[in-house]
Parts: C-alpha cells; sequence; structure tokens
C-alpha cells in the first residue's frame, strides 16, 4: 500500500520560505500573490494490505519522525 503524507506549519507559525518564495514570485512578475505558505510530501511503499494497519503505522511515523507536531500538521492518504 502507498501513503502519502502532506505536511504543512501550523497557521500562526512564521513560514520564512514561504515569504522567500513570495518575494521571488513578485521579483519574477507574479503579482497578486498574497501569501505562500510551504511544506512536505512524502510518498511511503509500505507492506500491509490491510488500509487501517498502515494508516496506522504512517500516523505513528510522523508522531516519532516525519512531522514536528508542534509546528506542523500532516494528512495521510493510503491508496
Amino acid at each position: 500500500m502507498k501513503a502519502k503524507i502532506k505536511i504543512t506549519l501550523k497557521r500562526g507559525v512564521l513560514d520564512p520560505q514561504g515569504k522567500a518564495i513570495q518575494g521571488a514570485l513578485g521579483t519574477l512578475g507574479f503579482a497578486g500573490v498574497e501569501d505562500v505558505r510551504q511544506g512536505k510530501y512524502i510518498e511511503l511503499d509500505l507492506a500491509h494490505t490491510d488500509a487501517a494497519k498502515a494508516k496506522a503505522e504512517a500516523e505513528a511515523m510522523c508522531q516519532k519522525l516525519l512531522a514536528n507536531t508542534v509546528i506542523e500538521n500532516y494528512e495521510i492518504e493510503i491508496a
């Protein structure tokens, strides 16, 4: 099974990389970009055949390593 994980900064957490991207887009002539938030996307191929077990394992991975749960949110999709 494939686990698709999207990790983003929580609202209210400063995003200096997002601000740098926003500035660069303006410099390149892309006017009207009011805000940019950047994040991470991770795909894992898991040996599980049970979707619930695969999601539980991906959840544990996010809690222990993949996401900083103090400042980041994450979403898991099992395919």
